[in-house]
């Protein structure tokens, strides 16, 4: 195709695009990283030089449309997975109230299997008590937790639920031990705890599973693996966010890898809990 072709196709679907967004030339050009006077230049087409890549890029992502669409070459507007980003860095506000980023993820994977490497305890077998433990010295609105915590349960009460959990067995030992940040927990509310674990287990196997593998055999930040959309490794306050078919398919290797080595396997899991003591 001739410049001077590609360089006109391209202005008349920048026109459209234009048209649609309901702005003015000065708020469209700021949306996608340029000034007005680029985008005017781009618009009056004198010249046949396109923009820069990083500017078509951002042109196609932000309106949603394909880089052959936009040059011209397709009458396909359909974006491409090329363009989405491969991670997303997600930090959900201190203190919010309502649906958090998790349970908008898990309610998008559903019907899907999850799989899941906890912080401490798995989320859904929280006590209140516990929650309130864990969120007593850092911004984390607790009613927002427990509810999280009860939508995660309900969701995992739903026919057709799939989630393997996969933890150190000595995060569970060191609990059950009052160790480590749990020192100050009273043993009534780690005996309850651990009860609440042992029933849920025995409610929810099959389509809950929880494996324990040796933590001086095998290391794992935290995160999760919704299906075959996004994999979140906590990192605090924030997720790193993997989008990329690749990373995801990296990260449930990693995790079943994880299930291979449990020294305790899901169907003993709630057995090994029942076993363990408060001091």
């Amino acid at each position: 195709m001739d410049k001077r072709d590609l360089a006109r196709l391209f202005q008349d679907r920048l026109k459209i695009l234009l048209g649609r967004s309901a702005t003015s030339q000065s708020a469209f050009a700021a949306s996608v990283g340029i000034d007005r006077s680029a985008l005017s230049q781009l618009l009056a087409g004198q010249s046949t030089r396109l923009p820069r890549v990083e500017t078509l890029l951002n042109i196609a992502e932000h309106h949603g449309v394909s880089l052959d669409w936009l040059l011209g070459l397709s009458q396909d507007e359909g974006i491409t997975g090329g363009l989405r980003p491969s991670f997303e860095i997600e930090e959900q506000p201190a203190g919010v109230e309502g649906q958090t980023l998790l349970v908008e993820w898990h309610a998008e994977a559903a019907g899907t299997k999850i799989r899941y490497v906890p912080m401490r305890l798995p989320d859904l077998v929280r006590t209140p008590r516990v929650i309130a433990y864990e969120t007593a010295h850092v911004r984390v609105n607790v009613q927002t937790q427990i509810s999280e915590t009860a939508f995660r349960l309900d969701y995992n009460r739903q026919p057709g639920t799939d989630m393997e959990v996969c933890m150190p067995m000595q995060a569970l030992e060191e609990f059950a031990a009052g160790e480590g940040i749990w020192r100050d927990l009273p043993d009534d509310v780690r005996r309850d705890q651990l009860q609440r674990i042992v029933a849920l287990l025995d409610e929810l196997y099959p389509s809950f599973r929880l494996y324990l593998f040796d933590g001086r055999e095998r290391f794992s930040v935290p995160y999760t693996v919704f299906g075959p959309y996004r994999a979140a490794i906590f990192a605090g306050a924030m997720y790193l966010v993997l989008n990329s078919r690749e990373s995801v398919l990296s990260m449930q290797r990693h995790f079943d890898s994880l299930v291979r080595c449990a020294r305790v396997n899901a169907h003993e899991t709630a057995r090994f809990v029942a076993a363990l003591t408060t001091e």
